[in-house]
């Protein structure tokens, strides 16, 4: 299979990627009110890597050798491990459609990544679609009035947006040959143990009297962020990954703005004035232009092989 195609379960594996990361970035902040940010990370992560590894048991599937292993598994520390770390702190001091709109940098970070450590070819085109998008993202944040002030909690979470560019490149590039549903699991346990090296740090800045005091519902969301922000996100996302190359799979990064501030505005109340959703537009219509020119070149590609 020629991974520059235009693939269609490809297109909605990385769409509902990006709506799981998207919606659950609205619901990690909420939670964030009650529940501090590596607390979080590793309630998430307990109880994503747990129900993954239930399903790998359920599917008996064949299990790779050790030293393999750690060829995809240590990709899980920098993402979701350093990553979300930095993200969930930084989203403390930010608003959830701010966050989602700075994720948005990802797809330009993956495409000269792709470039650098893949090799791979990045037409004119792509390029200038590529920035097309980004400016409709710009349109999003350039709206949002909220942020000002709250320069150190947005670099953290640039920072964990880098961090995932680079999983991304480097998932691309060991990731063949393990099936997504094993490589998300040994990535999501990699993470935990990231997460539980840090959580005696937070805990002993007093936080058992906050975790006391949380409602149930707040534990509820929790663990529901946990399993769609990590188990079904990373599992569409690598099963998408598969089927093309990294610089297209960062296209669809673009989408996560869309469905983070519409998210926002319904769950948070976070307004979006109309240049946001202008620039909404302008990035899907980005994207679908995309797809749009990856499906015209599918016809000469037939011949090529996986």
């Amino acid at each position: 299979m020629n991974h520059s195609n235009f693939d269609l379960p490809a297109v909605s594996f990385l769409t509902a990627a990006s709506a799981c990361w998207g919606i659950t970035t609205v619901i990690s902040k909420y939670i964030l009110a009650s529940i501090p940010p590596i607390t979080l990370l590793t309630i998430q992560l307990s109880i994503s890597a747990s129900l993954l590894w239930l399903f790998v048991l359920l599917k008996r599937q064949h299990l790779q050798k050790n030293n393999h292993w750690l060829k995809i598994g240590w990709l899980g520390l920098l993402n979701p491990g350093i990553s979300y770390t930095l993200s969930l702190i930084g989203l403390t001091m930010t608003t959830a459609s701010m966050s989602t709109l700075l994720w948005a940098a990802e797809p330009v970070l993956i495409l000269f990544l792709a470039w650098w450590i893949l090799r791979e070819r990045l037409t004119l085109r792509l390029i200038l679609l590529s920035l097309a998008a980004l400016s409709g993202v710009v349109l999003i944040g350039g709206a949002n009035r909220e942020v000002e002030g709250q320069l150190f909690g947005n670099l953290l979470i640039l920072a964990g947006v880098l961090c995932c560019a680079w999983y991304t490149v480097l998932a691309r590039r060991h990731g063949q040959g393990f099936d997504p549903l094993f490589a998300v699991t040994l990535q999501q346990t990699f993470a935990l143990g990231w997460a539980l090296m840090l959580l005696p740090f937070e805990l002993n800045n007093g936080t058992f009297l906050t975790l006391l005091q949380a409602e149930i519902s707040i534990w509820f969301w929790a663990g529901l962020s946990g399993v769609m922000y990590y188990a079904l996100a990373f599992w569409f996302y690598l099963h998408g990954l598969v089927r093309v190359n990294a610089s297209m799979a960062g296209v669809f990064i673009n989408l996560i703005p869309i469905f983070g501030v519409g998210g926002a505005y319904l769950f948070l109340g976070e307004r979006s004035a109309p240049a946001q959703w202008v620039g909404a537009g302008a990035i899907l219509a980005a994207v679908f232009a995309i797809l749009l020119w990856a499906n015209d070149k599918q016809p000469s590609n037939r011949s090529d092989h996986s």
